[in-house]
């Protein structure tokens, strides 16, 4: 490999680990309603779990509630299910067409909970973050003793892949810091 190929994997994958912390983060409560508390949700229908927001629209038109609207009415019972079945602490109510979740205000102990979790799942991407760092040098390494690489080469990868992890674990902490601040406030 050479090195640009090496930075431009290592830089991808990078951006992959901090794209699932984005949205792992998303379906972290704060107290404000947040459509992103049930994407990750799946409805047993047609035969096999499907995500909710495959077959519904949800929306968060209040601070205090989530509205899921089924593309198909026939659905309903089954997203209702599915939310129950996830024991995210709220309690569907539904008119046949339309579920609404009232989302509770949470406690200051439920907030640090939520904002522990943040922490776990921020040190996740971080640690993700490392393997890859680990993984391009490994190949930068293997790249220089196979001489498709200069010893001056390898270590310019090195660095710029010690560059890309600062930027990459800057960018985890902010995301952290974010929703630790909406958990804290919401």
């Amino acid at each position: 490999m050479t090195a640009d190929e090496i930075l431009l994997d290592v830089e991808q994958r990078m951006e992959k680990a901090v794209g699932v912390l984005k949205t792992s983060l998303a379906g972290i409560r704060t107290g404000r309603a947040n459509p992103g508390l049930v994407d990750s949700l799946k409805a047993e229908v047609y035969g096999s779990p499907v995500p909710i927001k495959q077959i519904a629209s949800v929306g968060a038109p209040e601070p205090t509630q989530i509205v899921i609207r089924p593309y198909d009415p026939g659905t309903t019972k089954e997203i209702e299910k599915a939310i129950l079945a996830a024991d995210l602490g709220f309690n569907p109510q539904s008119d046949g067409q339309v579920i609404r979740l009232n989302i509770p205000q949470l406690s200051t102990e439920v907030r640090r909970k939520m904002v522990g979790r943040v922490k776990e799942l921020t040190e996740e991407a971080k640690v993700a973050l490392r393997n890859i760092r680990r993984d391009g040098n490994k190949t930068a390494e293997s790249a220089e003793k196979k001489k498709t690489l200069s010893e001056d080469a390898r270590d310019q990868v090195k660095k710029d892949i010690q560059d890309l992890i600062k930027q990459y674990e800057s960018q985890a902490t902010d995301l952290a810091k974010a929703r630790e601040k909406e958990v804290m406030e919401g």
